[in-house]
């Protein structure tokens, strides 16, 4: 019979409590655990946590976040499922738990030219995440489509493909034969065009026709590849949209040294966000 642990009690509790921005609309069946009150407990970071936000490796492929969300987030059974809405307010709400609500962000006045430090209460950042409308559909004819949040799985594929791509398209200019060089240079064009077409494609969740609605990937990528060109664009524009409307907005700061007033882009870097 396997004794209980004394030191059980002694083990870490919820940090605070996340209500998702998404209120967990979308996710996959089994891949949250959500409670009655829509409230997810948020647990500080472990050390272990701490050597995983360290290793290149997995920051690189994603597993960095996974692997976080999962020992911060137990709720969350398959991080890879996690809405792009959520991803920020989640990481952040994980950032408070773990070194409390404040976070210093340093940055230079565009102005003087001088370094400032600045407090800033994450939860109050917290408040201004919200998720777009994804019920308003884009009736392009006869055709309704229905757009989504990406997933992490896809936001980090997508990432990794870029990434790749660009290291392709620095070797390219290394390359002295002009006919291979155009060569390459066309399926390194070629590929972004795929890339922009499957990034949109993981955006929608459907499209209805008059007899069916259409769910199939494949059949979606057909469409977009060979849809008219201010279509696409019009899908596109909707779903960058949505996307920046749960993005976090600039900050708002004031030079401490010459009173000048701008706005600071807040973004996360998970390699140093947790320091």
């Amino acid at each position: 019979m396997n004794q209980a642990n004394p030191l059980k009690q002694y083990f870490r509790r919820p940090g605070l409590y996340l209500k998702l921005p998404s209120g967990g609309a979308g996710y996959p069946l089994g891949s949250i655990d959500m409670p009655d009150n829509g409230e997810l407990p948020v647990y500080p970071m472990t050390a272990i946590d701490e050597i995983t936000t360290k290793t290149p490796d997995a920051l690189f492929n994603g597993v960095a976040v996974v692997e976080i969300i999962k020992s911060c987030v137990p709720n969350i059974i398959d991080p890879w499922q996690v809405s792009n809405v959520d991803l920020d307010a989640i990481l952040i709400a994980i950032k408070a738990a773990s070194n409390g609500n404040e976070m210093d962000l340093e940055t230079v006045c565009p102005s003087c030219s001088e370094p400032g430090k600045y407090g800033l209460q994450l939860n109050s950042l917290l408040a201004t995440i919200k998720s777009g409308d994804y019920n308003t559909k884009i009736e392009v004819d006869d055709l309704q489509i229905k757009l989504k949040p990406l997933k992490f799985f896809e936001v980090n594929e997508g990432n990794t493909v870029q990434f790749e791509l660009q290291r392709t398209m620095i070797k390219i200019q290394g390359i002295e034969d002009e006919t291979e060089k155009m060569k390459a240079s066309s399926e390194a064009l070629s590929s972004i065009h795929a890339i922009s077409i499957r990034v949109v494609a993981n955006c929608i969740e459907y499209i209805k026709t008059p007899d069916s609605t259409v769910l199939d990937k494949n059949f979606i990528i057909e469409y977009l590849q060979n849809c008219d060109k201010k279509i696409f664009e019009k899908i596109r524009d909707a779903t960058i949209q949505l996307r920046e409307t749960s993005e976090i907005k600039p900050l708002k700061l004031t030079c401490a040294s010459c009173s000048y007033e701008y706005s600071q882009p807040f973004t996360l870097n998970v390699s140093d966000f947790f320091d």
